[in-house]
């Protein structure tokens, strides 16, 4: 019996050390393109390179449906009332559009924070699903948010060195990239948190599903509504709709409206000449009182004074890069 442990312990420390040499190839491979601050963005769609040489302070976003990983460094996320720490070798998978904040933590000029994103869709892991009959069961009778942290493993970075290696190769990778984003799916739902990563309850656009009426107020955020009336449209009851629905997004279905309200009020700022005003009345908002009350609020400044101070900055682009 002690042989048998020692056996594991031995075990366990290969797959370690097999684990820090593929993330050691992996920043090295990144080390050699000369990154500036930001994202940036490969000749591959849905893959980019995050790099932040200091730290950032929290940031409200929104996390859309991505899977990034970091090479180096770490950060902080604020997901509803929790707060996860996640640095080298965790990645943070994102399912559905998620009001949250983050920042980078212990980043530097000689140890910048690098990370990988994989942009990626709710039909293209329904896809993977269906394709290669994946069968995932809820691991807990409670639903889960819609973003979680989890830790990379062996495969997945092998994955990832493949994609890399292809940005130098653009005949290749305009074909060889989709298969290798549909086997990186295929590892995660097939994984240790493929019961995270596929939740029936998100993927649901059936009538009666909480994800329908998520993907209602995304595609409708500028339109007034009660909870009743979602409630309804969708088959549940307001308590119902209201307990799997904070369950998931971690807050309310107005309170989910309001955020994307203010963080598409903010890109449509930065985008371009327009006034307060005129972002408060496109995202729906009637009192543009209330309007940067509540922009207030949630980003810390007036409109005007945190959208000045943004273009100022360097990470403009909210933590939603990775």
């Amino acid at each position: 019996m002690p042989e048998q442990g020692l056996d594991n312990r031995v075990n366990i420390g290969k797959s370690v050390s097999i684990h820090k040499k593929a993330l050691d190839q992996l920043l090295a491979m990144t080390d050699r393109r000369n990154l500036a601050d930001g994202r940036t963005p490969t000749i591959v769609p849905f893959f980019s390179i995050i790099k932040n040489s200091r730290d950032t302070v929290r940031s409200p976003g929104v996390l859309t449906p991505s899977f990034c990983l970091i090479l180096q460094g770490a950060k902080k996320l604020y997901l509803g009332q929790a707060i996860y720490h996640y640095s080298a070798g965790d990645y943070l998978a994102s399912l559905i559009d998620m009001p949250a904040s983050a920042q980078v933590i212990g980043a530097s000029e000689e140890s910048p924070y690098i990370g990988l994103r994989i942009d990626f869709t709710t039909q293209e892991i329904a896809s993977v699903v269906m394709e290669a009959e994946i069968v995932t069961e809820p691991k807990e009778k409670e639903l889960s948010a819609g973003a979680f942290i989890g830790k990379s493993d062996a495969e997945l970075l092998d994955l990832f060195f493949r994609l890399l290696k292809l940005i130098d190769k653009p005949k290749e990778a305009r074909f060889l990239s989709e298969l290798i984003k549909k086997e990186m799916i295929f590892n995660l739902l097939s994984g240790e948190y493929g019961h995270l990563f596929f939740q029936k309850s998100l993927f649901d656009q059936r009538s009666d599903g909480v994800g329908k009426a998520i993907q209602w107020i995304k595609d409708n955020y500028a339109r007034s509504f009660t909870v009743e009336e979602l409630a309804k449209s969708c088959n549940m009851s307001t308590s119902g709709l209201h307990h799997k629905f904070k369950a998931i997004t971690t807050m309310g279905p107005l309170q989910y409206q309001k955020q994307l309200r203010l963080q598409e009020a903010r890109r449509l700022m930065l985008s371009g000449p327009v006034g307060a005003t005129t972002a408060a009345l496109t995202v729906g908002y009637e009192s543009p009182s209330q309007f940067n009350r509540e922009y207030r609020r949630l980003f810390g400044l007036p409109p005007l004074q945190d959208v000045k101070g943004m273009r100022k900055s360097s990470c403009a682009g909210g933590f939603e890069d990775c």
